[in-house]
């Protein structure tokens, strides 16, 4: 209904409610936040949303902005001092729901103002008793109405409120926040005035929520265990509990009973599994409830071992102790025993017990002072509840053995039995077990162990009852025996038997029937772990082997768990069945009568249970009489059963009238079903009006509308918003009459005038809901309207003036108006305009278009002639269409690129700036709300790239054009998905465990799905073992689609490293952390290898190698012996500890041989033996090596042991040699034990090698060979960079020489280029390729990276630059800077800034009056304007700009002028121009040139000079010499037909000088097949003499720290100290167009620097020239100009440290020589980086090239007083016939060719890039070394 709600202008203010048009009664918001609040009766009732989610968000629509209206906490409108105009309007109250958001509006509501009369105080809203929470705010409403304005005071139990700042006082009532339990209390609100009062009166009860705490909150125990629950609850008192389990109700049973004054405690006795689940106790207090659950998991509780002791070996009184850790529900208790014997506590034999946190049962076993008799087998048993556990292991006390008296066994068939024999004492040989004369094992049932232990498993009573003998061997023909008997009882075994299906009052009978077992057997029955005693119906018949179980009505109480336990004397075995009792349906809501509304949704309600589960069938019969057929409900979308079994209906329609039948049924007992009839509501519904109408002014006029629904119908008139009142306003009546089902009103206008002219609504409104009807009146009128004068987009106004009428009355005007640039033909015209108003109004036009307009005037004579065109362009207007095509495509997998077309040109309306792009994610749970990126517009194609998107989402993208006008209509939404990428986090929870010895499973779970970025393809897991030795094995990889995997064909006991990854499409995600697992323990393989030597007449010396594969950790070796002819087939066996590889047998007889073989022992067990030996004792035995050969590996600078241990007699002598012929002498480095050990200290790469170990003495020797392989740091890699963006440089490599051990990983360290502060990432083994990302944009990076293997960090990479994408600010020509200018104040633009693609950080502004010095600054932000304020009027200014972002900063000048005071613009600044001016402009730019050129003149001449001077200071300095001689002879060189040739020879002086090596070289050994384009052809030369003086002859071309060159020939030590290679010499010969030979050599040299090993290349190069001044001149490159031969001094002397040296290599390239028959000179040239040209004349002088590189900063002082090559040039004086190259290269003190005995090569050439001098004539000599003074 709708309240219409009075009040008197005397009382000054009013309360406002009104019922909503809802079909049933909703708590209010303020009964929504106290739910035990009952709806008053006293005041009217509010509601204000469709259910309590609803919140109030306005409830006044239209009203005065004063604060007269204040909106009460449960949403009623109070309005104080009442106005008149209060009337006027209409009221509503809009309610939000809080989780959909829909809104709804109730019905408008009128307020009726009267004048004021006194009257006494009237309570509008008042309160009644009422519960709230405690924290929570409450309004006690108290709102009065009277004249005088009444008094407000308010009591709390009878007394003033106390002074609180949590109580407000509000003039809508009392407001109480934070609310407390001590705030409950009678509250009374007095209202009073002169002419009477009013109270209310209420109760404010403030409870506590209610709060449950169930403990224990998870609780793992045994079956049988007693289970205790309890729930503490804090809160509101009168509360109920009630328990659940798995949602479902706890009742009291036999095991279950719940106790306590308010039901707090659960208890369950005798627990059993199916007791296991998620138990809940829910509290519950009138409409509040709270609950907390716990997990209760009852598991299989029989112990289990799960940490013990091994086998040891103990001397007589030696303490030890054992322990044993076992698991288990309930926890364990653990007891010991000896060979079977519980062991008695006393003296020396103490125990202590204590349980961990986890429920680990902890036991030890401490032993002092043990004797013999206290070795043996140890037990520990573990036992609870359940069942029980043991483990055994033996212990032995040294000394003589014998055994315990052992005693019977009894085994139970089936089971595995243990057996053991019970020996004291230590050592012994071995025990064996023997049945019947049969040596045990005898099949596959039987199983030894090494301690003694024999375990018959699955034991049968024929085959293993019986006596057992144990043997044990304590010397080698010495044995001692004890029988035990084993007897064999057989357990019961229970025939499988089964509960048939049972319902309510069925018969039951169950047998159980044993079918084996040794007699007597006694069978019992328990249900739910109970013992079932007869009585009750339920009778147990029990048998000698049979007992049954019979119910003579079966109920609902019967159901559960029943076992059947049978046991004897051998064990007791139970089978468990589990009884199900059938329950008909049975209705636990039933159907009733229903209501439902037109449109609305409707829920029949209907609910069953019954087991099995019964299946509901709705039924429908039509008609509103008796039913008489029901057909089933179809369902569709609009109607679905619910889980519940309650019927939905979402939209209600009128043929869902009628009986719905609820039927269920589920097999057991006959169906039920309950009908109930639904009645169809039909809310308030308009069904006829007109939209439109026209009324004529001055006329009366009728408004129709019709609206159906149910009765009562009431329709309301609004014209606009206000409801039409007929009494108020005369002009309207409205009439009402029913028409059978329809109700017909009608509104009548008497007359219609032209305030009409709006939208007239009609309002039908019923109990069940409300609607509306539109209609549009428009009146006509013969007056037109008048309008104003302005031009607009569309539109534009036009006024003018009459000018001369022709001595006759204008009778109208005509207009034509058309587009500028189009012809009059294609005009529009507006015509027949009155005279009388000289105006008119254009509309329809194009915005930002040019229009020519014209005018004609009429009168009776005829039309004028046109007016003068006036020109008026229309404003810019928001565009009209959106931007076309618009794409879109992902290029990465967090960018996408649109792109798309500006709008059509007509529907522009204007020019296009930019564009607004909007974007959102359209994956469930985006908040759908567009993200808007604006862009200028560059042309008609435009593109972007939205960055830093989510990762596989898919993105919803729309485009708006905007001008100056506005924004126009957004591009429809088109989607698209950013690319895969990889998972960006690894799986969880990875697990490993391991199996056996060789399998392992992993296991995992999948990673968050907001991690997966793709599709997930799979998972692949990285594994790879981990060796003693901190080597790699190979990394292997699995690849599959489930989240467990299974390892197979491990390495047995051995440590693995495994990781875990997912993969996409786009490939491998982030991998796991490495997990670490070890494979279990296994037998041993055999040892690697076995020797055996005579050291005496009667006794030998066997020696092993431990197992290739130990399998696990070796406890011992056992050595066997036997001797094959002696008739002893026994053989003997010895043991000795891991440590020690080598035994002496001793006592055997001379000449008789003897069998040996060696085995290995782990914990699992013995393992394979070795190969057999054959050996025989020897009077006087030769030298014997009893140590192995073999390869070693280590790593440098390390300690390393060659062993080399020697058995013979006499005594041997050992003697070290390396490589086969170079005795190991020793020093520092190197040490030979007394034992033939060789030790060498920190070992190096030169030290790697073949070490060859050598016994001798009288009888003969024997040798063993070494290969010591040492391990350095691996190689640099090659680092480039492969790919960069704004943001990120991504990086590949190619690893480089391992350096013998695999790469465990790479260092990648950068940093921004002028910085020197590195960053370091560790990169995993197996990548290569890294990309660093959150770089800075447009930033230079310095990057570097080094390999890292076991030893250590290898060399680090050449530093590499990259530049990220980006560009300094810039700032773009077509903007314009300035876009308003006045006197005082300036307006800039700076958005004209381009970001060169990185954000731009700040922009710097300084400004000033032209002429002056001072700027002023300011800081301004680069999306928006600026503006300079307090600038001088008419005043020129200088702008200087400066944009900043991470890739620089750009600047920008301008200059701008200030206005005159009075608007107007200032002329230029004007420079006073002279006759001067010219002379001034050619002094300032000759000045300038002239100095230059004076400066580089004098450059030169200093220069010069100083060169000149330091060649003078550089002759006198002395140098060594080595000899490199080439010489031209006639001689036999090894010709077939002994034919003498010309040839020439190599000579190389070695640096000792006393060596020399001569190698002939003649035209044959040059290849004939000369290439016609190439000019020179080469052969190689290895000879031996040339090792003597280059050091080992080795293949240098792909030389690394680790590998391990071999050499053909050892080096001398004076060589080897320098560890310098050289590589293959190559001497080539040239065409006759080119007379050159070339010699080739290399040197290599390898080192270490701070744990990275380092390795550079330096070069020399040497070149012959005729002339050395113009060779000089003509071969320095424009690069070495500024070098001087003080720093080629400087480049010898860093070339002489050896501490520096890393890696030195000599050079000489180019050389140049005069042919013999001219002057012009003529090179021959190598490409290669190493040579050396000869001439074809040898004893033509020349000069060569020296190419050198400068020292290191920190060797810049250490050039002072050195040699220095001096330029000389070659007499041919000098020579001889028979020596004719013998010019020395460099002048020493005196000619002379002696070698210099100082000759060895630079350990460090220094380097100078890229510079050259000329030295020396080449065929004499080449200077290298140092001074020899």
């Amino acid at each position: 209904v709708f309240t219409l709600c009075c009040a008197d202008k005397t009382q000054r203010d009013a309360l406002l409610t009104a019922s909503a048009p809802f079909p049933h009664h909703l708590p209010s918001p303020r009964e929504q936040g106290n739910p035990a609040e009952q709806k008053s009766s006293s005041r009217p009732e509010l509601l204000l949303g469709a259910d309590p989610a609803r919140e109030v968000i306005n409830c006044v629509l239209i009203m005065s902005p004063e604060n007269r209206f204040l909106i009460t906490s449960h949403g009623g409108l109070y309005i104080s001092d009442v106005q008149k105009e209060d009337a006027l309007s209409t009221y509503r109250c809009i309610t939000k729901h809080k989780y959909s958001g829909e809104t709804r509006q109730s019905n408008g509501a009128r307020l009726s103002v009267t004048d004021p009369a006194e009257s006494i105080p009237t309570i509008l809203d008042g309160f009644h008793s009422q519960e709230v929470w405690a924290g929570h705010t409450m309004e006690l409403p108290c709102t009065a109405s009277g004249y005088p304005i009444p008094a407000i005071r308010w009591l709390k139990d009878g007394r003033p409120l106390p002074a609180d700042s949590r109580w407000t006082k509000r003039i809508t009532g009392l407001t109480i926040s934070d609310l407390r339990t001590e705030d409950s209390g009678t509250y009374i609100c007095e209202v009073t005035n002169t002419f009477g009062s009013a109270e209310v009166t209420g109760t404010l009860t403030v409870i506590d929520p209610l709060h449950v705490t169930l403990t224990p909150k998870n609780l793992k125990t045994g079956i049988g265990s007693t289970v205790i629950l309890s729930c503490a609850l804090l809160g509101s008192p009168e509360f109920t509990i009630r328990w659940y389990r798995n949602t479902e109700l706890v009742l009291p049973s036999e095991a279950i009973s719940i106790r306590g004054l308010s039901n707090e405690t659960l208890l369950i006795t005798s627990a059993q599994k199916s007791h296991s689940g998620a138990y809940q106790c829910f509290a519950t207090r009138k409409t509040q409830t709270a609950q907390d659950f716990a997990i209760i998991v009852l598991e299989d509780g029989t112990p289990r071992i799960v940490s013990s002791f091994s086998e040891k070996v103990v001397n007589p009184g030696e303490q030890f102790s054992l322990m044993c850790a076992a698991k288990g529900a309930p926890p364990p208790t653990i007891t010991w025993a000896l060979d079977d014997e519980p062991i008695v506590r006393d003296g020396s034999h103490r125990t202590n017990q204590y349980t961990m946190s986890d429920g680990t049962t902890i036991s030890h076993m401490n032993v002092t002072g043990p004797q013999i008799r206290d070795g043996g087998v140890y037990r520990c048993t573990a036992r609870n509840s359940v069942g029980s556990a043991e483990y055994q292991a033996r212990i032995n006390v040294r000394g003589p053995p014998s055994i315990r008296a052992m005693r019977n066994i009894t085994a139970v068939a089936g089971r595995d039995t243990l057996v053991n024999c019970r020996v004291i004492g230590y050592p012994y040989y071995s025990i064996k077990w023997y049945k019947d004369a049969l040596l045990l094992p005898d099949n596959h049932r039987q199983v030894v162990f090494e301690n003694g232990t024999l375990k018959l498993t699955d034991v049968q009573k024929g085959m293993d009852e019986g006596e057992y003998l144990c043997s044990v061997l304590i010397q080698p023909q010495l044995s001692i025996s004890q029988s035990v008997h084993v007897a064999v009882k057989v357990p019961p075994l229970i025939q499988p038997f089964e509960f048939p299906p049972a319902s309510i009052g069925q018969l039951l009978y169950i047998p159980c029937v044993v079918s084996s077992g040794d007699m007597p057997i006694r069978i019992t029955w328990r249900k739910d772990g109970q013992v079932i005693i007869s009585g009750s119906g339920v009778t147990i018949e029990s048998k000698e082997f049979m007992s049954s179980l019979q119910i003579s009505s079966v109920s609902l109480k019967h159901n559960g768990n029943y076992t059947c336990i049978a046991s004897n004397a051998a064990a007791t075995v139970s089978r468990e069945r589990q009884l199900i009792v059938r329950v008909p349906p049975r209705f636990v809501v039933q159907p009733n009568n229903q209501d439902g509304i037109y449109g609305k949704a409707g829920v029949l309600n209907c609910s069953v249970d019954g087991y099995p589960p019964p299946k509901v069938m709705w039924k429908h019969a039509k008609g509103s009489g008796n039913p008489q057929q029901y057909h089933p409900v179809p369902l569709t979308g609009r109607i679905q059963i619910l889980p519940n079994s309650s019927l939905l209906i979402r939209h209600v329609l009128e043929e869902d009238i009628g009986y719905y039948l609820c039927q269920a049924s589920n097999g057991v007992g006959t169906d039920i079903s309950k009908s109930m009839f639904l009645t169809v509501k039909i809310p308030a519904m308009i069904t006829s009006h007109p939209n439109t109408t026209i009324a004529i002014k001055g006329h009366p006029k009728e408004l129709n509308c019709t609206a159906r629904g149910e009765r009562p119908i009431i329709i309301r008139w609004e014209k606009g918003d206000t409801v039409i009142d007929p009494d108020r306003v005369m002009r309207y009546a409205i009439a009402t009459k029913d028409n059978g089902d329809e109700v017909v009103s009608t509104l009548k206008l008497k007359p219609a005038d032209r305030g009409d002219s709006v939208f007239f609504s009609c309002h039908a409104i019923n109990s069940y809901g409300e609607d509306r009807g539109l209609i549009q009146l428009t009146v006509q009128a013969p007056d037109p309207q008048s309008w104003k004068s302005e031009v607009k987009a569309r539109s534009m106004n036009l006024r003018w003036t009459q000018r001369f009428d022709g001595n006759s009355i204008i009778t109208g005007f005509d207009i034509e108006y058309k587009n500028k640039t189009d012809s009059w033909d294609f005009k529009q015209s507006t015509r027949n305009i009155s005279p009388t108003i000289n105006q008119a109004n254009i509309v329809d036009l194009h915005p930002a278009s040019v229009y020519s307009i014209r005018m004609y005037s009429f009168n009776k004579i005829g039309r004028s002639e046109p007016s003068k065109e006036l020109t008026i362009s229309t404003e810019e207007a928001a565009p009209d269409g959106p931007p076309m095509d618009v794409t879109l495509q992902p290029v990465t997998s967090q960018s996408i690129q649109v792109t798309w077309k500006a709008p059509k040109k007509e529907l522009q309306n204007g020019v296009i700036r930019g564009y607004q792009i909007g974007y959102r994610e359209n994956s469930p749970g985006s908040n759908g709300q567009y993200s808007i990126v604006e862009m200028k517009a560059t042309g008609d194609s435009e593109v972007y790239t939205l960055d830093n998107l989510k990762k596989f989402a898919q993105y919803g993208v729309v485009v708006q054009a905007f001008n100056r006008a506005g924004t126009g209509p957004s591009s429809s939404e088109i989607n698209a998905t950013t690319l895969e990428d990889v998972p960006s986090q690894p799986p969880e929870n990875v697990r490993a465990l391991s199996i056996t010895s060789d399998v392992a499973v992993i296991s995992w779970s999948e990673p968050p799905r907001s991690t997966l970025n793709g599709v997930l393809k799979g998972y692949r897991v990285i594994f790879w073992s981990l060796y003693v030795d901190g080597e790699w094995g190979e990394m292997q990889n699995i690849t599959t689609t489930r989240e467990r995997v299974e390892l197979r064909g491990m390495e047995k006991f051995t440590n693995y490293s495994v990781q875990v990854l997912a993969y996409t499409q786009a490939g491998d995600g982030v991998r796991s952390s490495v997990l670490y697992i070890q494979t279990k323990e296994d037998v041993p393989g055999p040892p690697a290898g076995i020797k055996a030597v005579p050291s005496s007449a009667s006794s030998v010396v066997v020696s092993w190698l431990p197992p290739t594969k130990p399998n696990g950790v070796i406890r011992k070796y056992t050595i066997f012996c036997s001797s094959p002819g002696s008739g002893q087939p026994v053989s003997g066996e010895y043991e000795t500890s891991p440590e020690q590889l080598f035994y002496r047998i001793a006592h055997l007889n001379r000449g008789q041989q003897y069998l040996l073989w060696v085995a290995a022992v782990t914990s699992a067990g013995r393992g394979n033996s070795s190969e057999k030996v054959t050996i025989e004792p020897a009077g006087k035995a030769p030298a014997k090596i009893i140590s192995f050969g073999g390869t070693v590996t280590t790593p440098w600078m390390r300690d390393v042991r060659l062993p080399c241990n020697s058995v013979g007699d006499p005594a041997p002598a050992v003697k070290w040699t390396k490589d086969r012929s170079i005795p190991v002498s020793m020093d520092g480095h190197r040490l030979i034990h007394t034992n033939g050990t060789l030790l060498l200290r920190a070992v190096k790469a030169e030290d790697s090698g073949y070490y060859t170990c050598t016994a001798t003495n009288t009888g003969g020797f024997d040798t063993i060979i070494v290969n010591l392989l040492v391990q350095v740091p691996p190689d640099q890699p090659r680092l480039t960079v492969s790919k960069t963006s704004a943001s990120s440089i991504t990086l590949t490599w190619i690893p480089g020489d391992n350096g013998g051990s695999s790469i465990r990983g790479f260092v990648l360290q950068y940093s921004v280029d002028n910085s020197e502060e590195w960053k370091d990432v560790f990169v995993s083994s197996s990548e290569r390729s890294f990309r660093l990302d959150s770089l800075k944009c447009g930033t230079w990076y310095k990057v570097k990276l080094a390999a890292k293997n076991s030893v250590g960090s290898g060399r680090i990479s050449e530093i590499i630059e990259a530049k990220t994408h980006g560009r300094e600010p810039s700032f773009s020509k077509d903007q314009h800077l300035f876009t308003h200018i006045n006197s005082t104040h300036a307006r800039l633009n700076l958005q004209g800034w381009n970001n060169g693609g990185c954000p731009i950080t700040a922009i710097m502004l300084e400004y000033r009056p032209k002429g002056t010095w001072a700027w002023q600054g300011l800081r301004a932000n680069s999306s928006g304007e600026v503006f300079l304020t307090e600038l001088r009027e008419a005043t020129w200014y200088e702008l200087r700009m400066r944009a900043c972002n991470s890739a620089g900063c750009g600047n920008e000048t301008a200059q701008f002028a200030t206005l005159d005071y009075d608007g107007s613009t200032i002329p230029p600044i004007k420079s006073a121009q002279g006759e001067g001016d010219d002379v001034k402009k050619l002094f300032t730019i000759g000045c300038p040139v002239i100095l230059a050129t004076l400066g580089v003149a004098l450059l030169f001449i200093v220069r010069k000079k100083r060169k000149e001077k330091r060649l003078k200071r550089l002759r006198g300095r002395r140098v060594s010499l080595c000899f490199l001689s080439c010489i031209k002879t006639k001689r036999n060189l090894g010709s077939k037909d002994g034919a003498q040739r010309e040839g020439f020879l190599l000579i190389v002086f070695s640096p000792p000088g006393d060596d020399k090596a001569t190698i002939p070289v003649t035209d044959a050994e040059f290849s004939q097949a000369v290439n016609p384009q190439s000019f020179c052809t080469g052969v190689s030369l290895h000879h031996p003499a040339l090792i003597q003086s280059s050091g080992p002859l080795i293949d240098m071309s792909d030389i690394r720290p680790g590998t391990n060159p071999v050499s053909r020939k050892n080096v001398k030590s004076a060589h080897s100290t320098r560890n310098r290679y050289s590589s293959q010499w190559t001497l080539t010969k040239c065409q006759a167009s080119t007379p050159a030979r070339t010699l080739t050599s290399d040197w290599r040299t390898v080192g270490s620097q701070h744990g990275v090993t380092v390795t550079e290349s330096d070069s020399y190069s040497a070149s012959l020239s005729q002339d050395t001044d113009k060779g000089r001149n003509s071969m320095v490159s424009t690069e070495s100009a500024s070098s001087t031969y003080e720093e080629l001094a400087r480049a010898y002397e860093h070339a002489k440290l050896e501490e520096q040296l890393q890696h030195a290599k000599f050079e000489i390239t180019e050389c140049f020589i005069s042919d013999s028959s001219s002057d012009q000179m003529t090179t021959g040239t190598n490409e290669n980086a190493d040579s050396m040209t000869s001439m074809s004349t040898p004893s033509e002088p020349g000069i060569c090239r020296f190419t050198a590189s400068p020292p290191k900063p920190q060797d810049a002082d250490r050039g002072k007083n050195v040699a220095v090559p001096i330029p000389h040039r070659a007499n041919k004086s000098e020579c001889s016939d028979h020596l004719p190259c013998c010019v020395p290269a460099f002048q020493p003190p005196e000619p002379r060719l002696e070698p210099s005995p100082a000759c060895t090569l630079p350990a460090r050439p220094a380097r100078v890039k890229g510079q050259s001098w000329q030295l020396c004539p080449f065929w004499s000599n080449i200077m290298v070394g140092s001074d020899p003074d």
